[in-house]
């Protein structure tokens, strides 16, 4: 399916005249799908793809500053921010990917129980330390979970912040947290469980949208890129790589 898509951008991009080079911002958590996604789109279009992974409040910094942009995708709170969404033409943004919230142990660690609410937030109070990425859309989603079930400042001394969705799992492997959480398709990865997602009531999904900038002199082969990402082929990619579409 994705070699039928690729061969039909292929013959699309060939009537221009000339490749682009794509300067294009995302957030950590659509890495995963990117990685496999952009080498990709570069063979078949002749375009190359230059992508800066970042958090959410270094996303909408990018996006607002005065470097060359072409494309976003990105926490759909990036559009959002009353700076950073007029640089984008959002009319044609379109929603990515989309993936709910979960926590992982090491693997063969055992596993507290997070069916329902009330065992999440025991499962957290009994926790000695957990690994998220506070400096983002969606470590700020989990802080509002704790939040929400009044253990926030419980929370805070168990908190070990990370740098990077990657480094969520990785501290998890290395013993410097018992539990990961976050976005359920950065925790799976080798050397960690997942436990389950956020209970029902606690659950909610993390969008990725993108769209093109409104500065950008590569306009065609920009809106080439965000259209791939909607394609069957690339929705597939997606899906293996543990988030929904759309």
């Amino acid at each position: 399916m994705l070699r039928t898509f690729v061969i039909a951008l292929a013959l699309m991009t060939a009537t221009h005249a000339s490749a682009a080079d794509l300067q294009v911002i995302a957030g950590g958590g659509i890495a995963g799908p990117l990685k496999i996604l952009v080498p990709e789109f570069e063979k078949a279009s002749g375009h190359k793809l230059t992508i800066r992974f970042a958090a959410t409040p270094e996303l909408i910094k990018i996006a607002t500053g005065s470097e060359p942009l072409d494309v976003a995708v990105v926490p759909r709170e990036v559009f959002l921010d009353a700076a950073a969404g007029p640089r984008f033409v959002l009319a044609a943004s379109a929603d990515v990917a989309r993936v709910g919230f979960g926590v992982a142990v090491r693997a063969g660690a055992p596993k507290p129980d997070i069916e329902t609410t009330e065992s999440f937030k025991e499962a957290l109070l009994n926790a000695g330390s957990i690994a998220t990425l506070p400096a983002s859309a969606a470590g700020a989603q989990v802080l509002k979970t704790f939040e929400r079930l009044e253990i926030a400042e419980a929370m805070k001394e168990k908190i070990r912040p990370q740098p990077s969705p990657g480094d969520i799992p990785q501290a998890v492997i290395d013993g410097k947290a018992e539990l990961g959480i976050f976005l359920l398709n950065v925790l799976a990865v080798p050397g960690v469980d997942i436990v389950g997602p956020f209970p029902p009531d606690l659950q909610q999904e993390f969008v990725f949208k993108s769209a093109v900038a409104i500065s950008t002199s590569n306009a065609f082969a920009a809106k080439a890129f965000v259209d791939f990402l909607r394609s069957p082929a690339a929705q597939a990619i997606i899906t293996s790589q543990g988030m929904t579409p759309g």
